[in-house]
């Protein structure tokens, strides 16, 4: 009796351990050379700023061998019995959150990553010369948070993923690759949405 007693429990432990180690493991990344913020929140689905404040970053700059949270809910949370009926309730939570936006007037440019003096990465990381087809922007952060996922009418869905000394209030600048097309969009005010 004792011997199946002691199996029982040895077998319990085992499983509900891997278990666990194995949720705990989907909300982690350990960061590889090369990786950026932009880079990782893309891959997951999440913004530069939720990695941030998961993981209590104050800046973006991030080191191989990092352990990164992948989303609010840390792992302990993970091993409440209660796992089972979140999946049903992510994905309705998780539309209700992409509807939520506000919308700003903007005076909107373009820009390469083609120009004299110019290094083709981003504030956050973004090398624009090796990823040309990136949607990206050039924002105040006071106004628009780096790392937020924005919608340009006229160019589409980008991220918030750099700044300049020139994008000072409701002023933003697209990334175009092909410096004729850059001078083609030329200024526009345009009504843009920022998801939070």
């Amino acid at each position: 009796m004792k011997k199946t007693i002691l199996s029982l429990l040895t077998a319990f432990v085992v499983l509900f351990g891997f278990s666990n180690a194995s949720l705990a493991a989907g909300n982690t990344y350990k960061v590889q050379k090369g990786d950026t913020l932009w880079g990782i929140s893309k891959k997951n689905k999440v913004t530069v700023q939720q990695l941030k404040s998961w993981n209590k970053l104050k800046s973006d700059r991030i080191h191989p061998n990092q352990v990164l949270i992948l989303s609010g809910v840390k792992a302990a949370a993970a091993k409440k019995p209660a796992v089972k009926a979140a999946p049903a309730k992510k994905p309705v939570a998780k539309a209700a959150a992409q509807k939520r936006y506000k919308e700003i007037t903007v005076k909107a440019t373009a820009y390469t990553a083609n120009c004299k003096g110019c290094s083709g990465i981003t504030y956050t990381g973004i090398n624009l010369k090796k990823n040309p087809n990136a949607k990206v922007i050039s924002v105040d952060p006071k106004l628009i948070p780096l790392g937020s996922k924005v919608y340009v009418p006229g160019y589409g869905e980008a991220i918030a993923g750099d700044k300049g000394s020139a994008m000072r209030g409701n002023k933003i600048d697209v990334f175009i690759p092909d410096r004729k097309k850059a001078l083609q969009w030329g200024t526009k005010t345009v009504k843009i949405k920022v998801y939070y």
